[in-house]
């Protein structure tokens, strides 16, 4: 008897029947699906579509990135030269939120607007978040908040996407597709890692999800991003010490759950103190300007009680010096998630990841040597976890621990992200992400889904503040 392969489990007269329906589909000339010449014309003008939009997108976002680093550095410059300026923190902080206050409450939750719009297919992103965030962040640092760079990068891209989708008519499906790839454009062009920033603008909006649809756009937009930031702008990035390859033991994996539970533990204390500080400071100082005046002194009064600038703004230079510097404070990593913890929840403008990355590096500075791992590389791994815990995105953190310090870091660090994301019980700083499935009761027992804006500002008695 001819075997006919339908399937282990089918039955010699269903197989037959199959092969006679397709033996009669094949003499009328039809096939139970479009052929291969049918798909590609198809096939062909939408990569066409995905990679001139792209281009533009990511042209635009890196364009948008290198003024904004550009103007970043001049401020960053001029402050630390100027340290007299930090003193005007506050009344920086009383003009950014009279101006927010009076222009910017659509714009005013910040990345939760993106992932919101991106989610909900929600109305056009305004324009004018490209110009206000900028400004608000170049401020923020010129006068010594502690403050990130993605946060403005993200929400710059994704308004730019948004305008242009909206000028030329684009459909829904594709206009999402879009505001990825101005996230993955933001994200990759303000690192100079193109390949996590694409990443990490597919898997940031639901966790546990990775949105493929937008993957060639957004490829494309975050290479087209970063070499308008490198090579046109001529915009350099902060080169990290290369990590040293180390085989994996046994020991050095219950080393690295040690590890895990650490870094879960600071992002758990990060994303809680933050968000709680921001519904304290909507309950007693209603009024944006206010809460930044006294979110400004507070940073103030830390700075003077410390007696140090290194917690303000970036802290680049501190992160550099944790891949080499045993002796630095262990409590180092404590006193910048203070400060950013402040800044960020009095409605300062910024974003979460190089102050992230400042605490994790300096996190496993202080862990290199109990639990004897290698400097360099405990700092590494300690950079990329404790964002990719704080934002749950583990495999985008793990492909820029890469693209940052080499691929000797990679089984290091991605065992240490996920782990961390599932030890933090998926908390995150991002409000608006959602889950794609119910956690399971035992792993994930302390996981609980984001409140929608909504559902915080009836909670916090009034809008997020911004950043």
């Amino acid at each position: 008897m001819t075997r006919v392969p339908w399937g282990l489990n089918e039955s010699p007269s269903g197989a037959r029947r199959r092969e006679n329906l397709s033996t009669k589909a094949e003499q009328s000339g039809k096939r139970d699906g479009p052929s291969e010449s049918e798909f590609e014309p198809h096939q062909a003008l939408l990569l066409s579509r995905w990679l001139l939009l792209g281009t533009v997108v990511g042209a635009l976002a890196g364009a948008a990135s290198a003024v904004f680093l550009i103007l970043l550095d001049l401020a960053t410059h001029f402050r630390d030269s100027t340290e007299g300026l930090v003193f005007l923190l506050p009344l920086a902080g009383f003009g950014i939120g009279l101006f927010y206050e009076r222009f910017g409450a659509p714009i005013g939750a910040g990345n939760d607007l993106v992932i919101d719009t991106i989610h909900d297919d929600g109305p056009e992103i305004p324009l004018r978040m490209f110009p206000m965030v900028l400004l608000g962040t170049v401020l923020t640092h010129l006068f010594g908040g502690s403050a990130g760079r993605e946060g403005t990068a993200v929400q710059m891209g994704a308004s730019l996407a948004d305008a242009f989708a909206h000028r030329i008519g684009l459909s829904r499906a594709l206009r999402l597709q879009l505001l990825a790839a101005g996230v993955a454009g933001g994200f990759g062009s303000v690192f100079g890692t193109p390949i996590a920033g694409a990443i990490f603008a597919l898997e940031f909006v639901v966790w546990g999800q990775i949105q493929y649809r937008a993957l060639v756009p957004a490829l494309t937009a975050a290479v087209v991003g970063d070499f308008v930031t490198s090579r046109v702008f001529g915009v350099v990035h902060t080169p990290y010490p290369p990590v040293e390859p180390l085989a994996l033991t046994p020991l050095l994996l219950a080393k690295w759950v040690v590890f895990a539970l650490a870094v879960a533990a600071v992002s758990v204390v990060f994303i809680e103190l933050t968000h709680g500080l921001k519904r304290l400071g909507v309950r007693w100082f209603p009024r944006l300007p206010v809460r930044m005046v006294v979110g400004g002194g507070l940073v103030v009064l830390l700075w003077q009680l410390f007696g140090t600038s290194d917690y303000l703004g970036l802290g680049v230079p501190t992160i550099v010096r944790a891949f080499v510097e045993p002796e630095m404070s262990p409590l180092t990593f404590v006193l910048k998630l203070l400060f950013t913890a402040v800044t960020l929840a009095s409605g300062f403008l910024g974003g979460e990841v190089t102050p992230l990355f400042f605490i994790g590096a300096t996190l496993g500075n202080a862990l290199a040597s109990p639990l004897s791992l290698p400097l360099g590389l405990a700092a590494g791994v300690g950079l990329a976890a404790v964002f990719a815990t704080s934002s749950n995105t583990p495999l985008a953190l793990s492909v820029m621990a890469v693209e940052l310090l080499g691929a000797a870091v990679l089984p290091h660090a991605a065992i240490v992200c996920v782990l961390a994301c599932v030890f933090s019980g998926q908390r995150t700083i991002y409000r608006a992400q959602r889950l794609s499935a119910k956690p399971g009761r035992a792993v994930l027992r302390g996981a609980r889904p984001s409140r929608s804006p909504d559902r915080a500002d009836a909670e916090s008695g009034g809008p997020p503040p911004p950043g």
